[in-house]
């Protein structure tokens, strides 16, 4: 699956063509069919491990026991590097480069996306919860800066994939810690 998330990665979906599948995936045509189903079906099942894999990620980071700013910091640092890597420029997120186009056109593929981004918004607000009974939050709700917290992470991914370089990056990041952190 990861050969075909990556072809997908680099071309989008509509500019992705079973040929280009195919040799990213080192398999015929007819073996993609037979395993998969038909295009739409390869990329939604991609998008939606990499939903998966995004949400569970981030709900174990924001888990971890230590104080709000390094927590945060370590995301969004975290977030910057995969975001700025690829092979010949800076991939963005997976889910964002590619399935914003189609989920205008598809209810699955917009039902994903809102899935996720709504994962990601109460990953952070359970988190900012916490941080607000042991006083590291600023004075905001936890609702609203985890929507803040969430669009970081999408600017971050668009900012990357755009070829804003890191130092441009690390700025957003350190003024979102500020913003949400107290102190």
């Amino acid at each position: 699956m990861r050969h075909a998330r990556d072809t997908f990665w680099r071309g989008g979906y509509a500019g992705t063509s079973l040929e280009d599948l195919a040799a990213g995936m080192g398999m015929n045509r007819p073996s993609i069919y037979a395993a998969f189903g038909d295009k739409r079906s390869l990329y939604l099942r991609a998008i939606s491990e990499y939903a998966d894999m995004s949400c569970g990620w981030l709900a174990t980071a924001l888990a971890r026991p230590r104080p709000l700013r390094d927590g945060l910091g370590a995301v969004y640092r975290y977030a910057r590097d995969f975001y700025l890597a690829g092979d010949e420029s800076p991939r963005g997120c997976f889910l964002l480069g590619t399935a914003l186009t189609e989920a205008n056109q598809d209810a699955e593929v917009r039902a994903i996306v809102e899935a996720t981004l709504a994962s990601f918004t109460a990953a952070f607000a359970e988190r900012f919860e916490r941080a607000e009974r042991e006083g590291e939050l600023s004075p905001h709700p936890p609702d609203a800066l985890a929507h803040i917290a969430t669009a970081t992470l999408n600017t971050l991914s668009v900012r990357a994939r755009s070829g804003a370089p890191a130092a441009v990056l690390d700025a957003l990041i350190g003024a979102t810690v500020d913003v949400i952190c107290a102190g």
